[in-house]
């Protein structure tokens, strides 16, 4: 059975918008959508509703929202298998649990009461930096409309295998062609021991920036045009600067499976705050330390 594309739903705008885009990213992967709500309305009002037949008013609110959402993914998609839960629990961990069997995860920037936190609120820091499949946040679209960039421009800040395989999948599925970067910097005070760093001190890393390139893309689908790029700069600021004219930005988030807590990294942290365009999560995993 395919693995669904899921969405965080709350009722706010950048939720729906997060809607459509779920909605385009299941047809062109071929697998249904999912639309979840998530909320502890049962912890505060269940116990003064035990012995009265109605719903919780904000159970009848989430239903009204997840259906709203529904009819917003037939409309962007027609034929498209959508299904809908309410989950009462918290969010983050609704989400995570979601994350376990999911093809991606997607939400808005923010949202209307705390299930997607505005940008890299609790909820939204915990679900990129700790899910177990790639989480894509929807940033940079601010007119209530949504755009896949199909035929566009991805740009892959290059690090671990899976998030170069999930560039390269997304896009072979648009169409699209992918910006391959590698950020690089030569340390102000190093030793010029190495033979390369005798008379360039610089060199030695952009060679090392440009191999790490062409280990990472050795094996590219026909169909997919790669961009190979080595930038000397911080990887933030490199992939910041990449995602003005960009449809996506992937990056990788390191899992070392031998320890607990958030594991987002500077470098997909400062994306996701600031990208002009929807980022791509992917986790990394790099065994125990």
């Amino acid at each position: 059975m395919d693995l669904p594309v899921v969405v965080g739903v709350d009722g706010s705008e950048p939720s729906l918008r997060a809607v459509d885009w779920a909605a385009d990213e299941a047809v062109l992967r071929g697998a249904p959508l999912r639309l979840v709500y998530a909320s502890l309305w049962e912890r505060y009002e269940g116990e003064s509703l035990t012995d009265d037949l109605t719903k919780p008013s904000e159970e009848l609110m989430a239903e009204d929202v997840v259906d709203i959402a529904a009819q917003r993914a037939h409309r962007r998609q027609p034929g498209l298998k959508v299904t809908t839960d309410l989950l009462p629990e918290e969010p983050e961990y609704a989400l995570l649990h979601e994350s376990g069997e999911a093809a991606a995860l997607v939400l808005g920037s923010r949202g209307r009461s705390g299930f997607v936190e505005m940008l890299l609120g609790s909820v939204g820091l915990t679900v990129a930096a700790l899910a177990h499949c790639p989480v894509i946040v929807l940033r940079g679209s601010h007119d209530n409309r949504v755009r896949t960039g199909s035929g566009g421009r991805i740009v892959l800040g290059v690090g671990g295998k899976e998030a170069v395989d999930f560039a390269l999948r997304e896009a072979e599925l648009r169409g699209a062609e992918v910006d391959a970067v590698r950020a690089w910097r030569a340390p102000a005070r190093e030793t010029t021991d190495h033979p390369l760093l005798a008379g360039e001190p610089a060199r030695l890393h952009e060679q090392q920036a440009s191999d790490t390139l062409e280990e990472a893309l050795s094996e590219v689908p026909e169909k997919v045009r790669v961009h190979r790029r080595t930038v000397e700069g911080p990887a933030r600021q490199v992939l910041l600067a990449a995602s003005h004219t960009a449809d996506l930005v992937v990056v990788g988030a390191r899992r070392n499976t031998g320890h607990f807590g958030l594991q987002l990294g500077r470098v997909a942290h400062g994306v996701l705050h600031h990208a002009a365009c929807p980022v791509a999560v992917v986790p990394e995993l790099t065994g125990v330390r």
